[in-house]
This record gives C-alpha cells, sequence and structure tokens, in this order.
C-alpha cells in the first residue's frame, strides 16, 4: 500500500519501522517541526525525522496544517491510507477524506477509555490494572473514529508511563500491521460515548504531590508522571522529585501528611493521608542527580518530623 505516516515520539518509530518491514511504500512523512532542546536551545529534530531521513523518506513539518497549502500537499502523495501514531495535531478534513482508505491511527489505550493526548500517563495514575492498543479509523473528533483492532495487557504493579509506552509502542506496530493486512475485511465498530473517558494533556502542576492523598495514589502518580512533568514536592524550600516510591504497610502512621516518620539506613518513610505511609526509594533533589534515599539521608543528615512540601 502506498502510506503517508504521520508521527512525532519515540513511541511512533517501531509503527514506521514496521510499515517499511512488511513492504508498504511510505511515500511521505510528517511529523512536528524540530524544537529546541537541552541548556543551549538548539534545534532537535524528532524521533520520527531521524528514522525517516536515515531510510531516504521525505519528510514534511509544517507549521500549521489547516491550510489549503498543508492540503495540497497531502492530497499530492496518493496514498491508500495514511498512518497516524502521535503526530500531535487534530487532522482537518481535508486530510481525513485525501487517502483512498482514510486515516488510521494507533491509540495507546482501550478505546473509548483515554481519549487524549496522555492515555498512558493517566492509566497509570488512575490506578488501571489493564489497558492496551487500538487501531481507529479517524474521524473528525478526539479519538472518537470507529475501532478496527484492540489488543489489551496487564499495567505491572510497579510499571513506569516510560516502560508502560515502550511496550505499547512495540504492541501497536504489531496491531497495525495486523490492521492493514485485514483491512478490505474489518468491519469498523463504533465507539460507546457513555463508556468514554479522557487523559488530558499533562500539565507541570499535575506532578506537585498532595500528601494529603493516600500512599497508593501518591506512589502511582509517581510511575504516571515520568518523564514530565515528574511527582515532585518541596524539602527545605527546594524542590525534590520522587522517581521510585512504594507504599509501606504500617499499623498506625505517626505524623501528619507530609511528615517524616523514619529515616534510618535507607528507609525514607513520608506519612501520608488516609493512615497511610510512603517509602521513597529513588529521589532527586533540585539541581542534583538523581540518587537513593539512602544517600539523601546521609547527605542532608534528614531527622524524623521534617516536612515535606
Amino acid at each position: 500500500m502506498r502510506v503517508v505516516f504521520m508521527g512525532t515520539p519515540e513511541a511512533a518509530v517501531p509503527t514506521l519501522a514496521r510499515c517499511l518491514a512488511d513492504g508498504h511504500e511510505v511515500v511521505a512523512v510528517w511529523t512536528q517541526p524540530d524544537r529546541p532542546a537541552g541548556r543551549g536551545g538548539k534545534l532537535r529534530p524528532s524521533p520520527v525525522k531521524e528514522f525517516a531521513v536515515s531510510h531516504g523518506i521525505a519528510v514534511h513539518q509544517p507549521d500549521k496544517i489547516k491550510t489549503p497549502d498543508a492540503a495540497a500537499l497531502f492530497a499530492s502523495h496518493q496514498a491508500d491510507v495514511a498512518v497516524v501514531v502521535a503526530y500531535g495535531r487534530i487532522l482537518p478534513p481535508a486530510f481525513l477524506r485525501a487517502p483512498r482508505c482514510g486515516c488510521i491511527n494507533v491509540h495507546f489505550s482501550l478505546l473509548p477509555k483515554y481519549r487524549g493526548a496522555a492515555p498512558v500517563n493517566w492509566a497509570i495514575i488512575r490506578g488501571e490494572r489493564e489497558t492496551g492498543v487500538t487501531t481507529m479509523l479517524m474521524d473528525e473528533g478526539l479519538d472518537t473514529g470507529p475501532i478496527l483492532l484492540q489488543r489489551a495487557t496487564p499495567i505491572g504493579e510497579e510499571e513506569t508511563a516510560p516502560e508502560l509506552m515502550a511496550r505499547l509502542a512495540e504492541m501497536g506496530a504489531d496491531l497495525l500491521s495486523e490492521t492493514l493486512r485485514r483491512l478490505d475485511q474489518l468491519e469498523p465498530q463504533p465507539q460507546s460515548e457513555a463508556e468514554a473517558t479522557f487523559a488530558p494533556l499533562l500539565k507541570r502542576e499535575d506532578g506537585l504531590i498532595d500528601w494529603t492523598a493516600s500512599a497508593a495514589a501518591i506512589e502511582r502518580r509517581v510511575r504516571g508522571l515520568q518523564p514530565w512533568p515528574t511527582a515532585f514536592t518541596s524539602f527545605r524550600d527546594h524542590r525534590l522529585i520522587i522517581w521510585r516510591a512504594r507504599p509501606e504497610a504500617m499499623a498506625k502512621t505517626r505524623g501528619q501528611p507530609g511528615e517524616i516518620v523514619e529515616a534510618t539506613g535507607d528507609r525514607l518513610v513520608v506519612a501520608c493521608g488516609q493512615e497511610t505511609a510512603l517509602r521513597l526509594i529513588e529521589v532527586q533533589p533540585e539541581g542534583r542527580r538523581r540518587m537513593s534515599a539512602r544517600d539523601l539521608i546521609n547527605g542532608a543528615r534528614i531527622t524524623i518530623g521534617e516536612r515535606l512540601g
């Protein structure tokens, strides 16, 4: 098939690679414009662009796609199908109509659950035990199009959002391969609006830890808010990122939410809401490297009764 691929982050690369491996003719790749990155602010291409360039595929990076010129360029590819994986823009109607078989999205959730920009993160934060990938025939709504295929997978008890995303990216590549192979036989199924949930774009303030929440809820945010904005708090008037933590079984938590109730050896335990406690395992003080709780205890000379937040 003649394929236009639209995607931007690392999670989209396995599907693009699979399209090539399956023998499809990828006639063009559309991806977001290069963005400043690092301390120097040097422009950095997206992972999808880097892969496409290394394989000799034409790349297009328009700043805006809701223009007549962009629509004409997209239509000029005369594609059989457009494959869309985390492109980062909602496609206008002219784009949806251009490919002969429409535009197929690989979405990292079991739609209609977790429509939106951050489905992997919110599935972890909200305590889902299972998630998956969906291929969907795109329409003008936000992840509302009819479903083609789905595949489910359990979420590991200690799995972070980047770890889960890496697994789902490979699953998505496999599912897209099967979808294109069976496209003529598949009957798109409408989504149930009554079962729809949403996964909005993450904001920096989402990472601020509320120590009155339960330890389990905070630990899910620690895993779900990686790699950005991360789960963070304040300690001695400086930002402290929590990278790894574990709810601690305690008969009765001593101290108020946010209060350090144990700081010995490698055990740094903080009181949380609902008479629960969270053991911090890996942290990162502001302006410093990631470190173990033991190193923080020893280096900062933490004492019981100090407060986080």
